[in-house]
């Protein structure tokens, strides 16, 4: 039975539902416009999640890469053309963001039930609450009303993107450029409690570190060779990889972090009490994890007659 601590967090999550606008965003912006946009988009996200509970973090990774450049503002699902260089291909997200597809699929639902109204802005930042949702995850209200932009940036998705090389300084700097606390990092990166990671981006961290546990360092060596196997994955949280849930932090105490910049926000100053408070309680997690990414979907939006409303979202109109 739940405890009446979960009933009073779970409340409180339901007030952002009550409490969810801004000057800008509001998550009524499509109540008659376009009503039946949560219920579609829903539809496709789970369906795509049933067919691969990877999907979920992939989806929710988009919503963080596309925030993080200039603003929620679907930059990162433009294609490149012989003329427009786009995000797809900049260092983080080359060979590694997926669920374009299901995007697509989305998208081509959502003009069935209300063309040329829901933007590929609103539908990513939908997409990353449901995907959170549907496996397990908190709740909240979605602030809607961005536009797509008709421009990309590579050069900022290489800059803005902490890599996971990163230090806990470097991280609190990147978040910090996109007005988002330290707190908000720490509760953000809870992502990691699904998805998983290459082996090139963890290697260094497995076979030179000693901030790591040495049969977790093993176990993680016998599918990523020192010279091969760069494409290799492995899950970012090692007890319930498809759970979205506080198992992430749990695994950091236990100096099982997979990549460097996980384990640096345990391992370094003043981010270690957050992350023991969060492996101790999973509904202050949830609770500061939806304060934190509504926040993150507040970065930059275009609103009004700025931007468009792309037909598809991997080209401009």
């Amino acid at each position: 039975m739940a405890s009446p601590l979960h009933f009073s967090i779970v409340a409180l999550l339901l007030l952002f539902c009550l409490t969810s606008s801004s000057a800008q965003l509001s998550s009524n912006f499509y109540a008659t416009t376009c009503p039946n946009v949560l219920s579609t988009v829903r539809s496709v996200v789970q369906s795509a999640i049933f067919s691969e509970r990877r999907m979920g973090a992939s989806l929710l990774r988009l919503f963080f890469h596309d925030c993080f450049v200039n603003g929620c503002d679907a930059s990162l699902l433009l294609d490149d053309t012989p003329n427009f260089t786009g995000e797809k291909n900049a260092i983080p997200n080359r060979n590694s963001a997926r669920g374009f597809e299901v995007i697509d699929r989305i998208k081509t639902a959502v003009e069935k039930v209300c063309p040329g109204v829901v933007s590929c802005a609103d539908i990513l930042a939908i997409a990353a609450r449901d995907s959170v949702v549907t496996l397990g995850g908190p709740n909240w209200c979605v602030k809607l009303g961005r536009r797509d932009s008709r421009t990309a940036s590579q050069g900022a998705a290489n800059n803005n993107i902490p890599p996971a090389t990163s230090s806990l300084s470097n991280l609190i700097s990147s978040f910090s450029a996109q007005g988002l606390s330290a707190k908000d990092m720490v509760a953000l990166v809870g992502a990691h409690s699904i998805g998983q990671a290459r082996c090139t981006n963890f290697r260094a961290r497995i076979y030179n570190e000693s901030n790591i546990d040495p049969s977790f360092a093993q176990l993680r060596r016998s599918s990523c060779p020192r010279n091969s196997g760069d494409n290799n994955l492995a899950p970012l949280d090692l007890q319930t990889p498809t759970n979205f849930d506080n198992n992430y932090y749990k695994n950091l105490v236990s100096l099982k972090g997979l990549l460097h910049s996980d384990q640096q926000i345990y391992s370094n100053g003043s981010t270690f009490f957050q992350v023991l408070s969060y492996a101790i309680s999973p509904e202050s997690f949830s609770f500061d994890f939806v304060t934190a990414i509504i926040k993150m979907g507040d970065i930059n939006p275009l609103t009004g007659s700025n931007g468009e409303i792309r037909k598809n979202c991997r080209k401009t109109n």
